[in-house]
């Protein structure tokens, strides 16, 4: 088997001891070309590439969550083609690893590797669905490309925190946990929309769905993770539907501690609900539109300000070793 190797160096738990070792035991495998990444899109780049070889069977991304983002949207970047395009294997090395653990792969990039080694010995593998995202049509937006995520996108408050948490490594803060809950409090006080919010979803046949202050789109369950806790935004969500949808219409000082604690003590069977809060499940095709600019996340990395964004959900995207 022929397979390429995308290495992220600055994944966060993961040092370059660990990374070779890594390769020397996936190299003994397969025919490796291991590849480091030089700069932001070099990993979509490489997937691309992959993509549109003739011999290149699996492609293997050693990095977190934004790295295995930028290989899918390079393996995909003609659209999904299962049967046809190299498979997908993920080695996690970065602070949260949703997709990975997701996946039910372990949260050790070394545990992860020989977890990976196994599935291959064994032909185990799963087609997962993803999400798409994109400029709306008609809006100011139509001209933002399309692009595919892998477990998340947000629109309005946690993207603003994903937005916080950006600025905060840039000054070379470290990805934390802590980090993360201190931005979350810092958004919550200066969010200007948190009482009455300026997001609609629309979808086709439907009542459309107002005054949302927070959006999270999810493509499979958990959310995310808080240490080894998990967070089930929306529980039904799963790699073998399309997308599920947590909105918020409020996030008043006691809406905010209510939906909180729902969120910190969810599971598989119940997440976060009350009368401000709306859970759609399994949505194809659905926009959300926004009266003011708002920040905008996919699988934890901030894309800027949009006013409208249109999904879909596509069943059956990719090949994933598991």
């Amino acid at each position: 088997m022929r397979a390429l190797l995308v290495v992220n160096p600055a994944a966060t738990t993961t040092s370059a001891r660990t990374r070779d070792v890594l390769i020397h035991a996936l190299a003994s495998e397969m025919k490796l070309e291991a590849v480091t990444t030089e700069y932001r899109g070099h990993a979509r780049d490489l997937g691309r590439r992959a993509a549109d070889s003739d011999d290149i069977e699996l492609v293997v991304a050693l990095g977190g969550d934004g790295t295995v983002n930028e290989v899918v949207n390079g393996l995909l970047h003609k659209g999904p083609d299962p049967d046809r395009l190299p498979r997908l294997a993920v080695v996690p090395g970065g602070s949260t690893n949703v997709f990975a653990r997701a996946l039910g792969l372990p949260n050790d990039a070394v545990e992860a590797t020989g977890a990976i080694l196994d599935a291959l010995a064994r032909r185990s593998e799963r087609t997962v669905g993803l999400g798409l995202a994109g400029g709306t049509p008609g809006t100011e937006d139509e001209s933002v490309p399309s692009r595919w995520f892998t477990f998340c996108a947000g629109f309005g408050f946690d993207a603003g925190v994903v937005g916080r948490v950006e600025q905060q490594r840039e000054r070379g803060k470290r990805s934390t946990h802590a980090l993360y809950v201190r931005q979350v409090v810092r958004q919550f006080l200066q969010e200007p929309h948190r009482r009455h919010g300026v997001i609609t979803l629309d979808r086709p046949g439907e009542d459309p769905v107002k005054g949302l202050v927070l959006s999270i789109v999810c493509n499979t369950s958990p959310w995310s993770y808080l240490g080894n806790r998990a967070l089930y935004a929306s529980p039904r969500a799963s790699f073998d539907t399309a997308l599920d949808v947590l909105g918020l219409t409020s996030l008043s000082p006691s809406a905010v501690a209510r939906y909180a604690t729902q969120l910190l003590t969810s599971t598989p069977d119940r997440g976060p609900h009350g009368r401000h809060a709306a859970s759609l499940h399994d949505l194809t095709d659905f926009t959300l539109h926004s009266k003011a600019p708002l920040p905008f996340q996919m699988d934890g990395d901030h894309l800027g300000v949009r006013t409208s964004v249109t999904f879909t959900g596509v069943r059956r995207a990719l090949r994933v070793i598991v």
